[in-house]
């Protein structure tokens, strides 16, 4: 389903849901049928829907819940779409996957149902909703029967409403890094439930790096050859041309520019397009009017697996805010992130090897939480302001951090 149904779904039915629930736990809280959770969780599952780059910020948080009930006990329930991602972050078993396809509502009704028994058969008692003032994860959160719920309250906030469902209620705060605030979340399980508003602790100091990619030998050195890299600096470009949230795209004809450019400031240079397989007709294009034999196009021709052996065999990135400059941070390559829509203080890749170009528009950020990133804009000057040369300088600095005098 497009984004658009997701939100009208979550919007028209995802309310009444919330508010019948919220009665229904009033009614059982009233007759003293709750239950109060006593002992430590044992089993700990995420819900975290939607987007790819989120779950390599999240890695933090699954380590922290490692601490409390083990690697074993640790699960996520995420869109089928998402699983390739979450499968090379290794971040729980694979038989601790749950997963909701989204083709059509009917399809989602019916592995939500299926997921939800599995969910209890697990005897899971503590989940926590990675998603930011979502309904459609706060019911499921709730219909888990986990003892423990932990997710974002409104409190006095004009924010998504989404009930009373969470016996662990954290407020929304939009100072803190997205890794930051998931790692509040998991700390939330062994706090006090009736501290209000979670979570009561300094956030200063959280070191939350991604998780290290580790690439299968020979698929590495076949994609090592396949993107003829050796001899000189390699460049990883991903236009994102058909990006969902097309207000975070940098324009096409930049991609190109910047291409030429680069060619001429090194000449032993080798330039690598790469997308979605619905995109790779745009993007060949551009790497065609760049007019080199230098350059490549891998737009639709590589599985997850063999686009981070790329980026690990790779020098430097360019893409705007989306999955792959998240990805990017589990390999060694360094990146030139830009942004306009949305803000990194919020969403910046983690590590220390990314250079992010920002704006500061006053309209922006114009993609949060509290609209459901669904922006009014339809001309991103923010990403737009953003020049070829000033991507040039930066891919320059990532080049000299690379090799050092």
């Amino acid at each position: 389903m497009r984004a658009w149904a997701m939100r009208l779904i979550d919007y028209w039915v995802g309310r009444p849901l919330c508010l019948l629930l919220t009665c229904w736990r009033y009614v059982v809280r009233a007759m003293g049928l709750e239950p109060e959770p006593k002992a430590p969780p044992r089993k700990v599952l995420f819900i975290k829907l939607e987007e790819q780059g989120a779950l390599v910020v999240a890695s933090g948080a699954a380590r922290r819940a490692w601490d409390l009930a083990g690697r074993e006990n640790t699960y996520f329930c995420i869109f089928a779409e998402n699983r390739a991602i979450l499968d090379a972050l290794d971040l729980v078993p694979h038989a601790n996957v749950f997963t909701i396809r989204t083709s059509d509502p009917f399809v989602v009704l019916w592995d939500t149902l299926a997921a939800l028994y599995k969910i209890r058969l697990a005897g899971i008692d503590a989940v926590i909703d990675l998603e930011f003032f979502a309904r459609g994860s706060a019911v499921l959160t709730y219909l888990t029967g986990a003892t423990r719920r932990v997710g974002l309250h409104g409190f006095n906030g004009e924010t998504a409403y989404r009930g009373d469902l969470m016996t662990h209620r954290v407020a929304y705060n939009p100072y803190l890094h997205t890794a930051v605030a998931y790692d509040v979340l998991v700390r939330a399980l062994e706090a006090d439930p009736h501290q209000v508003p979670l979570l009561k602790e300094d956030t200063a100091g959280r070191d939350l790096p991604a998780e290290e990619f580790q690439p299968n030998p020979i698929t590495y050195a076949e994609t090592v050859e396949r993107a003829g890299i050796g001899g000189g600096p390699a460049f990883v470009l991903h236009p994102n041309c058909t990006d969902t949230l097309r207000i975070r795209k940098w324009p096409s004809e930049r991609y190109g520019e910047l291409g030429r450019v680069l060619l001429a400031e090194y000449p032993d240079a080798r330039i690598i397009f790469t997308g979605l397989s619905n995109e790779a007709a745009d993007i060949e294009a551009i790497a065609q009017s760049i007019g080199s034999d230098r350059v490549l196009s891998l737009a639709g021709k590589m599985t997850l697996h063999e686009f981070l052996c790329l980026l690990s065999a790779a020098d430097v990135l360019v893409t705007n805010d989306s999955g792959p400059s998240h990805f990017a941070a589990m390999t060694p390559v360094h990146q030139v992130v830009l942004y306009g829509p949305e803000t990194p203080t919020l969403f910046g890749p983690l590590g220390d090897r990314a250079h992010v170009l920002y704006k500061h528009f006053a309209c922006s950020p114009c993609l949060t939480t509290y609209n459901y990133r669904a922006s009014p804009c339809q001309n991103n000057l923010c990403v737009q302001a953003i020049t070829v040369d000033e991507v040039l300088a930066a891919v320059n600095d990532c080049i000299r951090e690379r090799t050092p005098a």
